[in-house]
């Protein structure tokens, strides 16, 4: 394959991506939803330690383990910020520099 070709499969693997990435949306809302009716905290690290070790023990290569960690800590930060915009009431607004800890104590 040339470079053009390769590049033609990133594309393609991209617009995979980002599928994936909108499926987990989709689902992380849902769990938002239900965390907000049974005022489950956000932010659960026991659930990102099981995260990290699925998709290390997924890994075959030739992304290292610690890029990739880096790659799901920012993903798992994206869902977050996707959670909490289930939770929070959109008519009570939170500035943005609020903690998790800050919501919890103004309900």
């Amino acid at each position: 394959m040339d470079i053009a070709d390769w590049r033609k499969k990133i594309d393609d693997l991209d617009r995979q991506l980002v599928d994936l990435l909108n499926q987990r949306a989709l689902a992380a809302r849902e769990i938002g939803k239900l965390k907000r009716n049974t005022r489950m905290p956000i932010y659960e690290p026991d659930r990102e330690k099981i995260i990290f070790g699925n998709v290390t023990s997924a890994n075959h290569g030739p992304l290292p383990d610690s890029e990739l960690r880096q790659v799901f800590e920012r993903i798992i930060d994206v869902m977050r910020n996707i959670q909490r915009a289930e939770i929070v009431p959109k008519e009570r607004s939170v500035p943005e520099t609020s903690t998790e800890f800050d919501i919890e104590m103004t309900d």
